[in-house]
């Protein structure tokens, strides 16, 4: 299962940078530290539903695209 929150993670990430978004600028917009932002990406930190829900909308993704498996 680790591997797969580390995967799930990495599309947030590859997500941000195509946005152009720096952790910083995502972590303002959605109320959270960069380095929370940080450890989502790393997969060290599970998000609430709340905070994958505005990342989402920050990014224009769905949650099926950032974080869950479909």
């Amino acid at each position: 299962m680790g591997s797969d929150v580390f995967v799930k993670n990495k599309k947030m990430k590859i997500a941000r940078i195509e946005s152009d978004v720096s952790q910083e600028q995502l972590a303002n917009i959605v109320g959270v530290t960069r380095q929370t932002i940080s450890l989502i990406e790393s997969g060290t930190y599970n998000p609430s539903l709340k905070l994958c829900v505005d990342i989402c909308k920050a990014l224009n993704k769905t949650l099926n695209d950032l974080f869950w498996e479909v």
